[in-house]
């Protein structure tokens, strides 16, 4: 699962790292949910990055509500699924971030939101899936999930299924439109826990209403008796 994630870093950041114009503003993001609309490169258009939906319907479901939609996938099985099948081979993107968020459960009522990054702090990427689909309003909207793998050895500790992490050298086959199957497949595997971090953060995450530097920084959830406190 992969359920929010960041993206805080400025507009020219974004441009030189991905090696993609933007057209528009953008405002960094710290708390990004699925139905929001944020930046993706595509592999019909890799110099440019566009803007679509985080969620993909189904195609039993296609005219059904935003809420109900699909935000993620497993790779292991993304290019046998029908639903997946053919975005898998002709809709595949990369989704730009710094750090993604999982929560460690602690009995059952607590969760400790941890944030992921890389050890370095830069940006990367998640390999996704876009589609196109028709409102029930009649209008096409753009939509993708995040493919997701089996945890790494740090995100074992939290979770049992992260995100697939690109690299920009698994970037350009992720998004180069003759790579095989075979070629794909391969890089949808963990990425390496040596190269990454975590931390816990606020549990001001928890609600999609904040969005703020104060979500990224590293917060000591536990008092001075041992005991886990939940913080916002």
């Amino acid at each position: 699962m992969c359920g929010r994630y960041s993206l805080s870093k400025s507009k020219i950041e974004l441009e030189e790292r991905f090696q993609a114009e933007m057209l528009t503003d953008f405002k960094p993001r710290y708390n990004i949910a699925p139905t929001q609309l944020v930046p993706v490169v595509t592999s019909q258009s890799p110099k440019g990055f566009s803007f679509f939906y985080w969620g993909i319907t189904p195609e039993f479901g296609r005219n059904k509500p935003v809420s109900q939609k699909l935000i993620n996938a497993k790779a292991e099985s993304v290019h046998q699924k029908m639903t997946f099948k053919s975005s898998f081979k002709q809709r595949r993107c990369i989704i730009p971030a710094d750090g993604f968020y999982e929560w460690k459960k602690l009995g059952k009522k607590t969760s400790i939101p941890h944030r992921f990054t890389l050890r370095e702090g830069g940006l990367f990427s998640f390999a996704g899936i876009w589609d196109e689909y028709e409102t029930v309003d009649g209008e096409n909207q753009h939509t993708f999930l995040i493919l997701t793998t089996e945890p790494n050895e740090l995100v074992s500790e939290v979770h049992d299924r992260m995100p697939v992490v690109l690299t920009p050298e698994t970037e350009k086959k992720w998004l180069n439109n003759y790579s095989s199957e075979e070629e794909l497949l391969e890089i949808l595997k963990p990425f390496s826990a040596n190269e990454m971090l975590s931390y816990p953060v606020s549990t001001l995450v928890n609600s999609v209403e904040n969005d703020s530097p104060a979500l990224i920084r590293k917060t000591d959830p536990m008092d001075q008796h041992g005991n886990y406190t939940l913080f916002g």
